[in-house]
């Protein structure tokens, strides 16, 4: 027993003493703590440091840091790209010049057509043209918005497969839907006068007879402008008349 209370005496012993207990810090005194040379010559004793240093005085104003980041000419570039690029319907391809130039070499056949611009896959003037051609056709009762899109994507398709067939340098499927597209705008004529008055009689026949050679002649001109395919006009304008003559029927009947 006596060994076990020796033993607790030798655990509690310890060599530990502080140096500082005879030095006090006085932390009630007025003024900054900080500014007090007793607390400052005790903390660099401790082995303390004090990273803030002395206080300056607030001079009432504001720090504004100096740029020393300059952009490179890539981040130039890219801030200016917005400016320099092209316009959203150049993307798309639409071009209004282009599509009124297109509809005046339609609405005259005798013009001479140019074969740059035919040449062009040009979507947005024949959707515009077959929708018209719809809508004149529901002023009078007849729901034929099926019809007209079914009959043109058959027709573009023929013509297509005989275009390329005919022709030396070939065809694209959009340049054919393009062209015949815009010479749909004078059976849009078509059925504005059935709106007016019935074309089911002998008016209503010679005026359809001439709406068709009117729609084939320019589509053929312009396929052969575009197609450099020479004395072939009449060759390219019988399948022509045989399309429009059925958007003709549905016009009149």
């Amino acid at each position: 027993m006596a060994e076990f209370n020796n033993f607790n005496t030798d655990f509690f012993q310890s060599s530990y003493s502080i140096d500082d207990q005879g030095q006090a810090c006085d932390y009630s005194a007025a003024g900054d703590p900080y500014q007090n040379k007793q607390y400052d010559s005790n903390m660099q004793q401790a082995g303390y440091f004090h990273p803030a240093g002395p206080q300056q005085a607030y001079t009432g104003q504001i720090f504004q840091p100096t740029p020393t980041f300059t952009p490179s000419s890539s981040q130039s570039v890219y801030s200016n790209s917005f400016e320099d690029e092209a316009p959203l319907l150049e993307e798309l391809g639409i071009n209004f010049d282009h599509i009124w130039q297109k509809t005046l070499t339609v609405l005259h056949p005798l013009k001479v057509a140019d074969g740059s611009i035919m040449n062009e896959t040009d979507l947005a003037g024949p959707m515009v043209f077959c929708l018209a051609f719809g809508a004149t056709l529901l002023l009078v009762g007849k729901i034929q918005f099926g019809y007209v899109y079914g009959i043109s994507a058959i027709g573009c398709l023929g013509m297509y497969c005989l275009l390329n067939l005919m022709s030396m340098t070939g065809v694209s499927f959009g340049c054919v839907a393009s062209v015949l597209g815009y010479c749909l705008l004078p059976m849009i004529i078509l059925s504005s006068f059935a709106v007016i008055f019935s074309l089911q009689g002998m008016l209503g026949i010679i005026i359809a007879a001439v709406v068709i050679g009117w729609c084939s002649l320019s589509a053929s001109k312009i396929f052969i402008s575009a197609l450099a395919m020479e004395g072939q006009q009449l060759l390219v304008a019988y399948p022509c008349a045989l399309l429009y003559g059925v958007f003709a029927l549905i016009s009149v009947f």
